[in-house]
């Protein structure tokens, strides 16, 4: 069983404040080898994407992280989003209850949302064993809210075990809804200010520690620090509202538990509309303040990790991104990165609100039109165009 000083690994972690140091190795520590890593993703998302399911994708994706942290309590534990899924790290002895949960959303995303999602959970003493590792550090987006940036290769490693089979969690044979409390999607879709919003994912291809890829890297962050606000695709004070709120049937499905749909689809209505009122009025209620929920949710976004690699949904000229696209082309050519760049007109939100009353809310963007998951798609036929690499990284 982990001990205290395990358990207590993450929050331990002393953050950084700077996006740029997110290429600095000393800022990542070891996860302790006592703990194991979750990672799950929806099957077949270029499929639904095409459909028109973006905004569904994404929910599924999110729903792994608001889950674990519902039956994880207090405890803090690194995670990342990644548009169709996520991954986090949790210590040993919250592991039978993660199971249990990743088991759960599978069968909810089955029923609720048509969605096929397919997890894993591997202990970090077996990624070692393989050659990669897991090390995280802590980037402190805002007062208020931290994310976690990972590197060592070992959640790569671990996605590609879970898509080959392996460490599998099976779907719940029953169907008890998993605790989905906070999660939300309420916001209209975030139209580009500057030109296009950009989602792009950049891999290594010898390490991550390679200076061509880390110089890369660093021009690509350099020029959209000064595009403005480093590339930040939601506006400083917030997303804008409509009623009824666009994701509000799958917020229904999310957080209805066993609650009938038809009062919670009343009951998220009724929410929404007063959202409405505070919006256009701008009054509050109570000790509730819209305006300054919405600045503080712009801060708090996260539209920016490394997770063994870099991955940006951003707002940028046309000629920044073309700008980026050039250097990352000159870097494939180079040998030293995989990338995938997707544009489209719009970004859009997914929430988590533990509380209103807290200024700790995150929220996680992507582009509208399924842009991680779209950039994913074009960085692995680049792989595949690649002769004799190994077919295991694709």
């Amino acid at each position: 069983m982990p001990s205290e000083t395990s358990s207590g690994f993450y929050a331990g972690l002393t953050p950084f404040t700077s996006f740029s140091d997110v290429l600095d190795p000393s800022n990542y520590r070891p996860l302790p080898d006592d703990w194991l890593v979750g990672t799950a993703d929806v099957v077949d998302s270029t499929g639904a994407i095409q459909s028109g399911r973006y905004k569904a994708v994404n929910m599924v994706g999110a729903s792994v992280i608001s889950a674990a942290r519902n039956v994880t309590g207090d405890l803090a534990f690194p995670f990342v989003f990644g548009g169709d899924g996520a991954s986090l790290a949790i210590p040993g002895d919250t592991a039978d209850a993660l199971r249990e949960c990743m088991a759960r959303l599978q069968t909810w995303a089955r029923k609720e949302m048509a969605l096929t999602l397919r997890a894993a959970l591997i202990p970090v003493s077996e990624i070692r064993r393989s050659g990669a590792d897991v090390t995280v550090a802590r980037f402190q987006a805002s007062p208020d809210a931290s994310y976690a940036m990972f590197a060592g290769g070992g959640l790569a490693w671990a996605e590609r075990q879970m898509k080959s089979g392996r460490y599998g969690v099976p779907p719940a044979a029953h169907d008890e809804p998993p605790d989905l409390e906070g999660l939300s999607c309420r916001w209209q879709p975030i139209p580009a200010r500057r030109g296009a919003i950009v989602s792009l994912i950049v891999t290594p291809q010898r390490s991550a520690g390679d200076p061509d890829f880390r110089g890369i890297l660093g021009e690509v962050l350099a020029l959209l620090a000064a595009s403005g606000r480093d590339g930040h695709p939601v506006p400083p004070d917030g997303p804008g509202f409509r009623w009824p709120a666009p994701g509000s049937n799958l917020e229904v499905k999310a957080s209805r538990g066993r609650v009938p749909t038809v009062r919670q689809r009343r009951r998220i209505a009724l929410q929404t509309f007063v959202t409405l009122i505070l919006d256009r009025t701008g009054l509050k209620l109570g000790s509730f303040d819209l305006r300054h929920y919405k600045q503080t949710l712009a801060r708090n976004t996260d539209f920016r990790k490394f997770d063994d690699g870099l991955k940006l949904t951003v707002d940028c000229s046309d000629a920044t991104a073309t700008d980026i696209e050039r250097r990352l082309d000159a870097g494939f050519r180079k040998g030293a990165l995989f990338y995938g760049l997707y544009r489209q007109a719009e970004a859009q939100m997914t929430c988590i609100v533990p509380s209103y009353k807290t200024d700790d809310h995150i929220h996680f963007v992507d582009g509208a039109l399924g842009g991680y998951a779209k950039a994913a798609e074009r960085m692995k036929a680049q792989m595949a165009a690649m002769p004799g690499l190994d077919p295991t990284r694709r």
